[in-house]
């Protein structure tokens, strides 16, 4: 990617990843992914924020070099997951004059991940502030946005705010800035939804806590970056708001027709009471959608059939992760089809106990769905339209 500049003394000397598909072998990258690292210069001293992840040390050392800087004062850790920190001891190694700029929770984290050597620490309190001669850096502690550690790196005079995780997204593209608003937010989205989404009530304390702030640009170290910071603040506003839609997510597999038929009248139920409806076939959705789904949601149904007595494997993953993400949303049910026996709904509902939801009959129905079973379904869909008028957002 080379170095970049973003305003006078400041680069972005990061790393793209065109072809990352797989983060934390876990989360899809279908837009592949950036590292952002900041370098800048002060009239006295010169700082780098963050750096990037150990496949591409490489090219944030070439960035460096070509940036022409032949001492580097400080790096500063807003996070110590190993994306942003895992180049440290390379860029300390590079440049041994340097010291690591980072919170007491954070140094013990990079000393035990990394093995960075504790004289080589330098600790900063909340909203503790740190001069490079003109520029002057405020240290703003925000954790549980991700991770215990989490801080944000705020520059005066530019009034910048680098988030580090934080705002961001998992996007590869060639400009600097986001530009597409609509790509950009739907991949910040996702961002949310399947990092962020379990800490809401944590995210909107520190949206509020940088309320106060004059904030002209947003620096985040994954995807482009916000010269318009209202874009993506706005949206996270939003996302972490109480505020649900008239929305029913549908996660389903069916393994021999049953499951299949319940959902396809379910469907058609939801939609001639004019209630939004996601299905996703979890044989072949991309969890990631499923999650982004989520994030709105009034709310969830799950259809399964019945495996060994239990709901489907793959529908256990799908209600495991709704449960891990902790949406907003405020009504679960289950649609479940079986053959002798089935103790799914139960295990389903014991898996949901991080979620504040009320839980409304399910329907099941043993072989194929006959016409009592339908007339269940559209019962489902009618309390669900009522669940939604009371909380008026139909």
């Amino acid at each position: 990617m080379g170095c970049r500049e973003i305003k006078s003394g400041i680069l972005q000397v990061g790393a793209l990843d065109w072809d990352r598909r797989l983060f934390d072998e876990l989360i899809p990258l279908p837009d592949g992914t950036t590292y952002n690292a900041y370098l800048i210069r002060g009239s006295e001293k010169t700082a780098l924020i963050d750096t990037v992840d150990p496949s591409k040390v490489q090219e944030l050392l070439d960035n460096l070099r070509e940036s022409g800087i032949e001492k580097l004062d400080y790096v500063i850790a807003n996070h110590a997951e190993q994306d942003h920190s895992g180049s440290i001891p390379a860029i300390l190694s590079r440049y041994p004059e340097a010291r690591v700029v980072t919170n007491v929770k954070c140094r013990k984290m990079l000393m035990d991940h990394l093995q960075v050597p504790e004289e080589l620490f330098r600790i900063v309190q909340d909203r503790e502030t740190l001069s490079l001669g003109d520029k002057t850096f405020e240290f703003i502690l925000a954790p549980w946005v991700h991770w215990p550690e989490t801080m944000f790196t705020y520059l005066r005079e530019e009034a910048i705010l680098f988030p580090c995780d934080f705002l961001g997204s998992h996007l590869a593209q060639s400009s600097l800035f986001a530009q597409d608003e609509a790509h950009v937010l739907r991949s910040a989205k996702r961002y949310y939804a399947e990092i962020m989404m379990p800490f809401r009530s944590n995210i909107r304390k520190h949206l509020e806590t940088l309320k106060p702030y004059s904030i002209e640009m947003v620096a985040p170290s994954h995807g482009p970056i916000y010269p318009h910071p209202e874009l993506i603040l706005s949206a996270y506003r939003e996302w972490t708001s109480d505020e649900v839609k008239n929305e029913v997510v549908l996660p389903f597999i069916s393994m021999h027709g049953s499951t299949g038929r319940m959902v396809s009248h379910f469907i058609e139920a939801l939609m001639k009471r004019k209630i939004g409806v996601l299905p996703f076939n979890l044989t072949r959705a991309d969890i990631g959608e499923l999650a982004m789904a989520l994030v709105d949601a009034a709310t969830i149904v799950a259809a399964t059939p019945t495996v060994l007595l239990g709901p489907h494997p793959q529908v256990v993953y799908a209600v495991y992760l709704a449960n891990a993400l902790r949406p907003k949303t405020r009504f679960v049910s289950v649609l479940c089809s079986y053959g002798w026996g089935s103790k799914a709904v139960e295990q389903i509902a014991g898996m949901l106990t991080n979620l504040k939801m009320e839980i409304l009959e399910p329907v099941q129905v043993q072989g194929y769905p006959l016409d009592k079973d339908f007339a269940a379904l559209d019962i489902l869909a009618d309390k669900i339209l009522a669940k939604h008028r009371e909380i008026n957002i139909i």
